[in-house]
This record gives C-alpha cells, structure tokens and sequence, in this order.
C-alpha cells in the first residue's frame, strides 16, 4: 500500500503532516501498532480510538486516521475523514488485494439457524470436492485446520485477513455467518457478497439493538449490499422477509412451508431418525430433525443449488451431512436404562421454543422431557422471562442453572428467569450448571428425555470476566459414565 493509494481510498477532508515513504499494517488496537504503521481511530461502544491517537504515535504509526482535528506530536501524517467506522472494512480489504473477487462468498444471517445453515453449506460443498471454507460461530474452517472464533463476524482487520488466506490457498467458495452486530458496526463492508441467505428473526440483542425494528435494520443492511448478480434466498414465513428484501438489487428467491412463493416446501416425515422434506420437486432426506431444521435444510439446498450445483448431487449430500456440533447433539448413552441426553445451543426464546417443540412431538409414550438452561449475563434481560416461559410450556420437568454469567451475578439472573414461570415452586434451580447436569442426569431413568439448553459446542464458560474450561457434553458424558459405575437408575421425579 502507498501513501497515495491509502489517500485515494480515503478521499480525506484534509491532509496534514510529513508523507511517509513506507507505510506498514492498518491497525485499529494501539496497542499493536509497530514502527511504519497506519492507525485508525473508531469510535466504539466502550472507548473512543482517538484517545489513544498518541499512544500510537508514540509506538511508530507513520499514518493516523481520524474524525477530529487533534494536534499530534511526532513524525506523522493526518488524514482526516468523514466516518472512520465506515471506512475501516473497505480499507482492510483494499489492505488484503480484495480477496472477494476470487471467491464465491456466502454470507447468511438470521436470529436462529445460521450456524446450521452455513455448516450445512460449508459440508455439501466438501462433499462434493470443492474447496469452500467456513467463518463463524462455531470456528474457522480453512483446509483442514478448525480455529476458535470469538465472534460471530470478526472486525473488519482480522476478517480481511482471514479472507486473504483462504483466497491464497485456493478456496473458491466462502461459507460467512454474518451477525447483526457486524452489519450494524459496518464489519462487512467492502465485501462483494454472491449469495445472501435470511433465516428468520426473532427476539434477541435487544440489549445492543433496542427495538426489533432496529435489529431488523442492522439484518437488511446485507441485502441493500447486494448487486444485481448476487441472490438473495429468504425464509418467506418469516414475517420479516419482504422488508428485508424490499430494497436490494439482487435476484430473489423465496421458499415456503405455507404459502405459494417461488418454492414450495413441504415436511413429508420428521422423527428421532431425523427428516423427509420436499423442496420444489426435490425430496431431500436428512438426519436432522425438527421443523425448524426442515427451513435450515431447504435454505442449505437452495444456497448450493443457486451456486450451480446439481439437485441430486446435493441431495446426496445433505442426506450424509452431520450439521452443526452442539445443535440437537445426541450424547452418547452407555446402556439401555440411560435417559436420552441432548445438548443444543438455543439461547433465545424461539430456539427454545423451536427445540422443545420439537422434542415434545417426538418424544414417546412414558418419557419425561426435562430442560436444563440458564441465561448470559450482560446480555439483553427482557428475554429471560420469555424464556422461563417457553420452558414451562414445553417441558414436563425445569432445572434454571447458570449459563454465562459473565460479570452479573449468577443468582440475579436466576431471579429474572424465575419472573416468567406460572408456577416457580414447580422448578428447580441449581446454580452451578455441572451440579445441575449432574443431578438431572443422575436422577432420572430410561423413560427421560434431556435438554441442556444454552451453549451448544461452546467449551467454556465466562464467569467474572474469565472463559473456564466448560462443555456441556463432555459434563453430561460424565454423568453418564458416573451414573453407570454408580448403579443409579433412580426414576425421575423422585
């Protein structure tokens, strides 16, 4: 990168300092700054990037960015813009060469069922001998390495970064989960998106969001990014989907379980076995199960078929994908007398709703359904009622624990779950979630049927501002094993 160029693709209101010769890294973390670089300052929800202008300085940046006119010592250069935020994404892709512009990018948002849809996604295309790589909630999927995700979307840096690397090591296809987080704070912009996927929206982050209406916002900003080559594949029972289409210049294609739109769907079986569904005029059978999996299936299929993928080579592969870890995961059960043990990630009131719905249609004569789940801490408290709500319409037995508490305290977080329940004295609450796992697993018999609700695949827990070791199957396969050295086949409920 030149000076120039960094000047032409920030078309700055002014320009003040020495031209450097040399310009190194984009860094938005003063922090990381090293000799030759170029800082720019965002104005974040916990601090202001142009405080910390003369740290980076101090550290060597060459080049600073910024909204204000702050009078810097040292040997830099100011451009000075209208919107760093906005810039930032476009500028760390323009850093990275555009490494969109050599691939297929897939990017798919949603309240609920991206993780899955984009797994989903992500295995066809593996399946069918193309080299596709994976960026969201669960890792990132590049060749064969799996790497921890701490966001959802990364920030505009990192995510360019990410990109450049799976373009150098020949991927064609790129499977993105794209938040609503990282729509609103422009982490995706400068992407050139080929295909864009909607599942559905429902209560959620309204703790950063506010208002549904707002949330829903920050989701068709992916849309409005689209050109007339792209697609746009939307959930049309979603009661948003016209709106977040009604804008966009891209062809459109919408599915229905309900209604005449441009496919027709239909479930033709749903079972512990897992799914039969039409789509169009193509049946597609799936080990996963549950209506809700049905949309995730039929999003998956018509992503790929719109990549130009064959129907039946498609089909042949949803019918062997596994889907994404920690949703609906059976754990493995020594032994005919254990309770069937599943962990899912679901931690708003629809996927709640979703899941246990479908357990409570699936589950046989005599079987107890029993959910375990909690609620995060500093995260949106209007939902935690609902949930409690969802639980007791659902599930013959509750057990309320701690999910990721993070800086709230455990027990206050409880008391807003307890809040939603009809009848409180009926539901159990054990603060310490492996207690809670344990004790659910320990005291029931063949006839249960558990949920642990909440973390899905995560494998630790936040709690004071610390991630601890933590998965809830590996906990609850203890319990199992536990259960069996210990002979206890006590019945649940007593």
């Amino acid at each position: 990168m030149t000076f120039n160029k960094l000047i032409t693709l920030c078309e700055p209101m002014d320009v003040s300092g020495p031209e450097p010769e040399e310009i190194g890294m984009l860094r938005h973390d003063s922090r990381k700054v090293t000799g030759g670089d170029v800082f720019i300052a965002i104005r974040g929800l916990q601090s202001d990037g142009h405080q910390f202008m003369e740290e980076a300085v101090d550290r060597g940046a060459l080049v600073v960015i910024c909204e204000e006119k702050i009078p810097l010592a040292g040997e830099a250069a100011i451009l000075r813009v209208a919107d760093t935020r906005a810039l930032l994404g476009p500028l760390a892709q323009a850093y990275e060469n555009n490494p969109a512009d050599e691939m297929n990018v897939i990017g798919i948002t949603g309240t609920n069922g991206k993780t899955t849809v984009s797994t989903l996604v992500y295995q066809v295309l593996r399946s069918l001998d193309t080299k596709a790589a994976l960026l969201g909630t669960v890792g990132k999927h590049i060749d064969d390495s799996v790497l921890d995700s701490r966001l959802t979307t990364s920030d505009p840096i990192e995510l360019a970064s990410d990109m450049r690397q799976i373009a150098d090591a020949g991927h064609t296809h790129l499977v993105m989960e794209v938040s609503s987080h990282a729509l609103d704070q422009q982490r995706v912009s400068g992407i050139r998106f080929d295909i864009a996927a909607f599942t559905n929206l429902s209560h959620d982050h309204l703790d950063y969001h506010h208002t549904l209406r707002d949330y829903a916002l920050a989701k068709k900003k992916l849309f409005e990014s689209l050109d007339e080559k792209a697609t746009a594949i939307i959930n049309g029972d979603d009661e948003q989907a016209l709106f977040m289409i009604s804008d966009t210049p891209a062809e459109t294609i919408t599915f229905s379980f309900s209604k005449a739109l441009d496919v027709e769907c239909q479930i033709l079986g749903n079972s512990t076995e897992g799914l039969v569904v039409r789509i169009g005029k193509r049946m597609i059978k799936s080990r996963l199960m549950g209506e809700f999996n049905a949309y995730n299936i039929t999003e998956a299929f018509l992503i790929c078929r719109a990549l130009g993928f064959n129907d039946d080579a498609i089909a042949e592969a949803l019918e062997r994908a596994p889907g994404a870890p920690g949703r609906l995961e059976r754990v493995a059960t020594p032994g005919d007398d254990t309770p069937v043990v599943l962990v899912d990630y679901a931690h708003t009131p629809d996927a709640l709703e979703n899941v246990l719905r479908t357990l409570s249609e699936l589950k046989k004569d005599k079987q107890v359904l029993h959910v375990v789940f909690g609620c995060g801490g500093n995260r949106d408290k209007a939902k935690r009622p609902k949930m409690a709500a969802v639980a007791e319409r659902y599930a013959d037995k509750i057990t309320v624990t701690s999910d990721n508490p993070r800086d709230e305290d455990p027990e206050a977080i409880i008391e807003d779950i307890m809040t939603g329940f009809g009848d409180p004295s009926s539901v159990e609450r054990i603060t310490d979630r492996r207690d809670a796992i344990a004790k659910a697993i320990r005291t029931a018999d063949k006839y249960s049927m558990i949920l642990v609700a909440g973390k899905g695949h995560e494998t630790y827990q936040e709690i004071g501002g610390q991630r601890r070791d933590f998965d809830d199957r590996l906990v609850a396969r203890e319990a199992l094993g536990g259960r069996n050295r210990n002979g206890n086949t006590k019945p649940a409920g007593t």
